[in-house]
């Protein structure tokens, strides 16, 4: 018999529906009912409701809702699925909620501590409970993944807490099908057969799930995806899916689906063989969509009118409609008429493929025929290519070496690696490129497989640097006797000369920038000079060792108590510090990428192409001054459609609490009673000796008002990442490496951007300081305001594990989508996070190198052992830790 299957109205979540969202921003609650109760009416046998906005105060909207609610009869006849990312929330609502609940969702992705805590919270409140499959590892999408999860989950649950089995419901993760990424097609048969072992392997447990994400490459068309959602229930539940969120009263029934759609949408959905080799079961299925949206019920026959246009008009068409039978023929006639086979690629093929932008863009056009779109492009480069390396006048065709290279462990960072993959690839290099966070493990033995003639290693934040000791370690303990380059923003040549290359019996060799990466490659490689340039880079850094060596025994620097009795002393009765207008946090879903880019800093753009120089002064400069000026016209015309097309989504939070200096710390305190500790943020202080009437040692907990004025200090992470991985990873699969440079480098710029854009509204608004302050973008970028917001990993404290500590009073991860790797990395990689001070004296300063008493102070003060200190603070340490 078929099981009964529990619709979960979807509409009155202010995430999935534009229209809830309004009336709950705009305080129209009795509106908001109706659309509860339309869902009930509808089918809905229970109602999701979450209030996650960045606008309200979600923890009240739920409260104020509920209790109305609970005042409706034909809707509190209805279980409540409290639905949200923040616990706060959730048990506010637990609290206010009639009969027994249901929490949307708590998963393992914190850990079993986390995940037992609130589990428990769930049982003493009688809830039932919507259990992720997501782990530490991230989220389960293969079934063998979503099994594994959830038999850990539901032991965990029975067996340590005893949740009562019948109130655990499992969401093993619907994903998108029909995507036109291979990997994506069986998705759907994934969660279907999860769903039948989960059935029969965890008695009596639930299986639910988001159903309009399987559908969502046709966002636009809505009589296909209402297909979508009905052939994938009907298997899902027929498997055992017991409830799903959905919208209850706009689903087709099965039976009711035309033939022809519904064996089309159930290949899709089965993964079943392609009935025609040629045509995979997305490309049937997008090739039939357009039949049924709008209701039209004819399809359109094949029109071959647009053959009659011009060349370009053609390649435009193919590629907008994915048409690869007549590419070949069209790129070889445009490139006929071209100068250069290259300006086939620049001129017809790019004018199509930013047509194919915009209509993706604007929703007409869908993820699986942008697909195919670069399906076509590809094929019309690859016609190319022979062409174009003909051109190349005495260019060897065989490799000048290959060389792995690799972002460590921890680290997310990959613009400058990438420049430097592109140098050398131009220069008839092989590159393997492994991406980011790559364990030595993986480095060594691809090295090995790939019979590498060089590896490099990159890194940004400071702990890339001891994993790059570990890495050479690693090379010398197997033997390798290939090259070992080091490079990246927080690398040196005297840390390559002091702390790598003596772990490590092979040339070692510190890359300063891209432009040098050839050069010393090719002397690393070369027959003849080789041995020479080993030799004198060896004998280069033996004299850094020295110069090392001699700086630490003639160091000038004042003792720990010194420094403190030197500290920087604000007055503070003279400028009272300024309470914020709230206490808390504000997310922001959806920062305008229009407003970012005003805000954007163009000098730093520059840099990380190694174009030196102030913007916009650069582009006049004499001998970089053209290079710049086509750089920066690629740059806004891309930046351009950034914001035109939402390529990234700008998500940030920004927080505001009481907090007081404690010596060099910062005590940040629930409320303004001011007795209980929420979290203590560890500052550093400079230590060099300053001599009498000198400058003050600064520390962070100078600009924090002592425990006894009143004070407060602010908080804020953001990211302009959202989607820039998904960008640049189709760029790179176009072989369009200068484009997946670009797209992170402007990311990277409105990241900061975004913390420009924010700082300023804290500063006029949120804070409200200095409400008067006027907008002007070079008073910004000079940094000519009132406040300073210092970062972790930064020279005011350069120790990256406070990251940690303001995250979690941010909630940043739910917020934002933003996480921690590790080492403390920020992703997605465009990410800024920091503190704000708001005192007119608080400035930007340097700890500088530090004494061993400190870093034993520090030690104490964080809860860690001197060697964990040594290793976080390894980079400013003025002796050698051994």
């Amino acid at each position: 018999m078929r099981p009964i299957f529990v619709n979960v109205g979807e509409r009155t979540n202010v995430t999935g529906s534009a229209k809830f969202r309004k009336l709950i921003v705009e305080g129209d609650y009795t509106a908001a009912l109706d659309v509860a109760r339309q869902q009930v009416e509808a089918g809905a046998s229970v109602i999701d409701l979450n209030m996650d906005e960045g606008l309200l105060d979600s923890r009240q909207a739920m409260v104020t809702f509920l209790n109305l609610v609970a005042a409706e009869p034909d809707i509190a006849r209805v279980p409540i699925m409290i639905d949200s990312s923040k616990w706060e929330v959730i048990e506010a609502g637990l609290q206010c909620v009639q009969g027994k609940g249901i929490v949307n969702s708590i998963s393992l992705k914190e850990g079993e501590e986390s995940f037992i805590k609130q589990a428990t919270a769930c049982l003493r409140y009688g809830a039932a409970v919507v259990v992720m499959a997501f782990d530490e590892t991230g989220q389960a999408d293969t079934k063998a993944r979503k099994i594994e999860i959830c038999e850990r989950a539901y032991k965990i649950l029975t067996e340590q807490i005893g949740f009562p089995p019948e109130d655990i419901i499992f969401d093993p993760n619907i994903f998108a099908v029909a995507t036109g990424i291979e990997e994506h097609d069986n998705y759907a048969v994934d969660f279907i057969e999860a769903t039948r072992a989960i059935k029969q392997m965890l008695p009596y447990a639930r299986v639910s799930g988001g159903v309009s994400n399987v559908s969502f490459s046709f966002r636009g068309n809505e009589p296909v995806r209402r297909a979508i959602h009905s052939v994938f229930l009907y298997h899902a539940i027929n498997a055992g899916m017991d409830m799903g969120i959905v919208n209850a009263g706009d689903l087709p029934v099965y039976d009711d689906i035309p033939a022809e759609l519904r064996e089309a949408v159930e290949d899709v959905i089965l993964n079943r063989p392609r009935r025609d080799p040629a045509v995979s079961n997305t490309e049937r299925l997008v090739d039939l969509a357009p039949k049924y949206k709008g209701g039209k019920s004819e399809a359109k026959g094949p029109d071959l009118a647009w053959r009659q246009g011009d060349v370009a008009e053609r390649l435009k068409h193919a590629l907008v409609h994915g048409v690869t039978e007549f590419i070949e023929a069209d790129t070889e006639e445009a490139r006929q008429a071209a100068a250069r086979p290259l300006h086939v690629i620049e001129g017809p093929l790019m004018d199509g493929m930013n047509v194919v932008g915009d209509l993706f863009g604007a929703g007409k056009m869908f993820l699986p025929q942008v697909v195919k779109s670069a399906r076509v492009m590809k094929q019309a480069v690859a016609y190319l290519m022979p062409f174009m390396e003909a051109e190349k006048e005495g260019q060897p065709q065989s490799s000048a070496g290959k060389i792995l290279m690799a972002t460590v462990k921890g680290d997310v960072h990959d613009i400058g690696k990438n420049i430097v993959g592109v140098v050398l690839q131009c220069n008839n290099y092989e590159v393997i490129d492994l991406g980011v966070m790559v364990p030595a493990d993986r480095i060594l033995d691809e090295a090995k497989a790939h019979n590498v003639d060089v590896i490099g290693l990159s890194g940004l934040i400071t702990p890339s640097l001891d994993e790059m000791v570990y890495v050479a370690r690693e090379m010398e303990r197997r033997g390798f006797k290939v090259p070992l380059l080091i490079g990246g923003a927080t690398t040196s040549k005297t840390h390559t000369a002091v702390k790598i290359a003596p772990g490590y019996s092979g040339p070692t060799t510190y890359v300063l920038d891209a432009s040098r990466a050839v050069g010393v490659v090719s002397n690393l490689l070369s027959e003849t000079e080789s041995e020479r340039f080993v030799a004198e880079t060896r004998a280069d850094y033996d004299k850094v060792r020295e110069q090392f060596a001699r700086g630490q025994t003639n160091r000038a620097r004042a003792t720990l108590a010194e420094a403190r009795a030197n500290a920087f002393k604000p007055d503070f009765a003279k400028a009272a510090p300024a309470k914020p207008s709230f206490i808390g946090t504000k997310v922001f879903e959806a920062w305008d990428l229009a407003d970012l880019a005003r805000h954007i800093d163009w000098t730093p753009f520059f840099a990380s192409w190694e174009l030196i120089g102030r913007f916009p002064q650069i582009l006049e400069d004499d001998i970089v001054g053209e290079a710049a000026s086509d750089l920066y016209r690629d740059a806004t015309a891309m930046l351009e459609k950034i914001v035109a097309e939402r390529w990234f989504t700008a998500k940030g939070v920004v927080g505001f609490w009481p907090a007081n200096s404690d010596g060099d710390d910062i005590v940040v305190w629930t409320d303004e009673s001011r007795t209980t500790e929420l979290a203590r943020l560890h500052g550093l202080r400079q230590q060099m000796a300053k001599g009498e009437g000198g400058r003050a040692n600064v520390s962070i907990s100078d600009f924090v008002a002592p425990i006894g004025t009143p004070d407060w200090i602010g908080g804020f992470a953001v990211t302009s990442g959202h989607g820039e991985a998904e960008r640049v990873a189709a760029f790179k699969a176009a072989g369009d490496d200068y484009s997946a440079i670009m797209a992170s480098a402007l990311a990277d710029r409105l990241a900061e951007a975004f913390a420009e854009a924010l700082h300023r509204r804290v500063r006029t608004e949120f804070w409200g300081y200095a409400p008067g302050e006027v907008f002007d973008i070079d008073a910004l970028i000079g940094e000519k305001y009132q406040g300073i917001r210092p970062a972790a990993g930064y020279p005011a404290q350069p120790d990256h594990t406070e990251k940690g500590t303001l995250f979690r009073l941010l909630d940043a991860t739910a917020a934002t989508g933003m996480e921690l790797t590790e080492s403390f990395a920020m992703t997605p990689t465009a990410a800024v996070s920091g503190l704000y001070f708001s005192h007119p004296d608080s400035h930007y300063f340097g700890v500088g190198r530090i004494e061993k008493d400190q870093v034993e102070d520090y030690a104490r003060r964080k809860g860690w052992d001197l060697a964990t200190a040594e290793r976080w603070l390894a980079p400013i340490l003025n002796y050698d830790p051994g």
